[in-house]
């Protein structure tokens, strides 16, 4: 970038400032100055002196520290932010102070920079929350291990490891021989995947403005918000991050389909582990309708991505590591710990974790009834109250929950997104079709005579036909 714009540099600093700018000049209702969107954009913000703290505090443990403490009070603020938000009925359409087509245009803008920063920028001289080496070895988060081999691709430090011959290694072969490629190739395949999960996630935010917001200037704005974020000029080539931040995005815009919802969460589950804990929550909003899909979705992909940490693991005991690792057997583990519970105590984490359990399972009964609105803001509060115990930089995987929480700022009154009335239907479904031609026009009509105000008109048709042909069979 520097060849096409003298001495270009992404500072953290520069980006902070003039982010903060543009969001005030852009989003914020200076004729409402007292309204919970001026309050948000406020506390988004002020997620900045935090980062700022972590990224300039990485030589002095003191500011580090203080960084994460900064960055778990304006999460503490949101976390009540969010769990208030069901209960915020009148939402009226505040616009943002920019058209569709300068938000469209800024927007395209941010993307360009932000690319050039990835593919520009020289990977970072620390190893944190990374697979580093190939010799099996790995950090003991919660995830799949092989995930975050892909991510150290990205984040590994430019030193060049020592060669060591076939010979000498002493590790013991995998079932299917996988020969690691050169270190470019290795940095181009993960910036590549870094930079097609963040497109992806600004697609997914796009469309939930437009196929479920009823309203694509809302889905621009609230993608636009999303770049100007000053997390976004730090962690945009963390795969861990975007990747996750993707996912779980797609997961909201594919809501009305329980199976590709399901296939989504059980992957990022099986990723990163973290969305586990959100099973009560989208269960409960599933009970009227798709529950048995969305549940069997998950477990789907979650047993695929088991089998192949089975098939890729070098040994049986190496599979079982990585299986326990995947599934959350090492969540109280300690070792490889960076970030604020680096130097804290580690017992403090247990009640920390306890509290979390209990939020997540009591959002599987509160609120009762479960609209697209709950269902987003939610995920936010629990994805982001899996920083508060995070073990590894727990404060700033802030794109398992941004874009979830950037929707939620900006989204209408969703009461009627519940899932009797908005979530389709298994019969609509090609295995459903199959289904329903197996039963027969009886098996149709009962299943339409519980809720004949959704059937199809061919279906009444039918049903209508069905019952003629009963009444003539049944007259002397």
């Amino acid at each position: 970038m520097q060849d096409i714009l003298f001495e270009y540099e992404l500072n953290p600093t520069t980006w902070a400032y003039l982010s903060a700018l543009l969001t005030i000049g852009i989003y914020l209702k200076f004729h409402r100055f007292w309204s919970v969107r001026n309050l948000d954009l406020i506390g988004l913000i002020a997620f900045s002196p935090g980062l700022l703290l972590v990224f300039y505090g990485q030589t002095q443990r003191h500011l580090e520290t203080l960084g994460y403490l900064w960055l778990f009070a304006v999460g503490a603020f949101f976390l009540i932010r969010l769990l208030l938000d069901p209960i915020m009925v009148r939402r009226p359409l505040l616009e943002p102070n920019l058209n569709a087509s300068g938000l469209t245009f800024t927007g395209i803008a941010l993307i360009v920079f932000l690319t050039a920063n990835v593919l520009a920028s020289n990977p970072p001289e620390r190893l944190e929350h990374v697979l580093a080496r190939q010799d099996g070895s790995a950090l003991h988060s919660p995830g799949c291990p092989f995930f975050y081999h892909l991510a150290s691709f990205a984040s590994a430090p430019k030193v060049e490891r020592p060669r060591v011959e076939p010979a000498k290694r002493e590790a013991p072969k995998a079932r299917f021989a996988w020969n690691y490629p050169t270190r470019p190739v290795q940095v181009a395949v993960a910036r590549s995947v870094v930079l097609a999960a963040q497109l992806l996630l600004l697609v997914g935010i796009v469309l939930v403005g437009y196929r479920h917001f009823d309203n694509v200037r809302t889905g621009v704005a609230a993608a636009a918000l999303y770049l100007l974020l000053p997390y976004m000029g730090q962690m945009t080539g963390r795969i861990d991050h975007a990747v996750p931040g993707a996912l779980l995005v797609w997961a909201i815009v594919m809501y009305r389909r329980p199976v590709v919802s399901g296939l989504l969460m059980g992957l990022v589950a099986g990723l990163i582990f973290y969305p586990l804990f959100l099973l009560p929550l989208w269960c409960s909003f599933y009970w009227r309708r798709g529950l048995l899909r969305y549940l069997g979705a998950v477990a789907f992909a979650l047993l695929l991505m088991g089998l192949l940490v089975v098939l890729f693991a070098p040994s049986t005991e190496s599979a079982r590591a990585q299986l326990q690792q995947m599934i959350g057997g090492t969540i109280l583990s300690r070792e490889g710990a960076v970030g604020f519970w680096q130097s804290s105590e580690p017992t403090y984490r247990i009640p920390v974790l306890a509290v979390f359990v209990v939020l997540s399972a009591s959002l599987g009964l509160w609120p009762a009834q479960k609209n697209l609105g709950t269902l987003l803001s939610c995920s936010a509060t629990l994805m982001l109250g899996v920083q508060f115990w995070h073990i590894h930089q727990g404060g700033l995987y802030m794109a398992w929950y941004l874009p979830l929480l950037v929707l939620t700022v900006f989204r209408p009154n969703l009461e009627d997104r519940v899932a009797f009335s908005a979530v389709i239907e298994g019969r609509t479904t090609w295995v459903g079709r199959l289904f329903t031609r197996r039963q027969g026009p009886a098996a149709t009509a009962g299943q339409h005579d519980q809720d004949p105000r959704r059937a199809s008109t061919a279906s009444r048709l039918l049903w209508a036909a069905y019952h003629d042909l009963q009444a003539s069979t049944l007259k002397p």
